[in-house]
């Protein structure tokens, strides 16, 4: 059975190309179709072969070609359909997200002023589809280099409450696609009583690194026998969990980080991890849905 397509939103703005050819290589390597989507709210449907001049809707139709084909340029063989809708471009996102293997959309981080009002889309996305979300920035390029220790992959591994498994793996399916390492990354805040008068007591923060150590261990056992032959790290950092997935992404080529589908009201729809990777992480934060 074909794999559902994998969607590219597009709005003509430099994240979102390279949005397009990085969603491009993982349709590549999933044998799945790309599609190209373009959402505008006052998009008119138009007679065949209308002069330019009169075709309202010739900027949204050259935006999508355009990027057709540049992405076809680079990978002749790939199925990509492209797709313009009429409507809030929130709305027809979400509705494709739920379509799709994955949705993948640009993302400004914290680079401009502007990109805290510009990312709404991205968010609202991510925050909502029931499927994966992967956000990239410019200069991306949706190209894998050959395995090196700076292309890995690394998941943020949460080790309380349900979800895991769903976010190790896409984890682990991306490295093994990828032929790349993984790191899997646990964050641990220090509690009170790891706290003396001259600092951090070792022996406590020792006790706790120990057990969440080994709690790691048992969650990535399972999927080190499903990929017997990944390069796979778990690592303990006694720092809060933002900061840790943060910081191990430096120079990593995705990271992969969990949220939960159900929130409790008045929360938010990203948690602190995910919102620190989307805004500080330079490589592509893939958001991962879970129960």
């Amino acid at each position: 059975m074909e794999p559902a397509p994998i969607t590219a939103g597009l709005d003509g703005s430099p994240e979102s190309l390279a949005a397009a050819h990085w969603a491009a290589g993982e349709a590549d390597r999933r044998g799945a179709a790309l599609r190209l989507l373009h959402a505008w709210i006052l998009l008119v449907a138009q007679p065949r072969n209308v002069a330019r001049e009169d075709d309202q809707d010739y900027w949204a139709k050259r935006l999508v070609r355009a990027a057709h084909t540049e992405v076809q340029a680079r990978r002749p063989g790939l199925h990509i359909v492209d797709e313009l809708v009429a409507g809030d471009p929130a709305t027809v996102l979400l509705k494709a997200a739920g379509e799709s293997t994955m949705t993948v959309l640009g993302s400004r981080g914290l680079d401009r002023v502007s990109s805290f009002f510009l990312g709404d889309v991205a968010l609202h996305v991510a925050g909502r589809a029931e499927r994966p979300v992967v956000l990239v920035r410019a200069g991306a390029g949706g190209e894998h280099p050959a395995p090196s220790p700076g292309s890995g992959v690394v998941v943020g591994a949460g080790l309380h409450g349900p979800g895991g498994d769903e976010v190790l793996g896409f984890a682990f399916g991306a490295a093994d696609g990828r032929g790349v390492p993984l790191t899997a990354v646990h964050g641990l805040s220090l509690p009170v009583q790891a706290y003396a008068p001259w600092g951090v007591d070792p022996d406590v923060a020792e006790e706790l690194s120990h057990d969440a150590r080994q709690q790691l261990a048992a969650a990535l056992r399972p999927w080190r026998e499903t990929y017997p032959d990944l390069p796979v790290t778990g690592t303990v950092r006694l720092e809060s969990p933002a900061r840790a997935v943060v910081r191990a992404a430096e120079d990593a080529g995705l990271v992969v980080v969990g949220r939960r589908r159900h929130r409790t009201a008045l929360t938010p729809r990203l948690g602190a991890v995910v919102q620190a990777c989307v805004h500080h992480a330079s490589c592509p934060v893939a958001v991962v849905p879970h129960d």
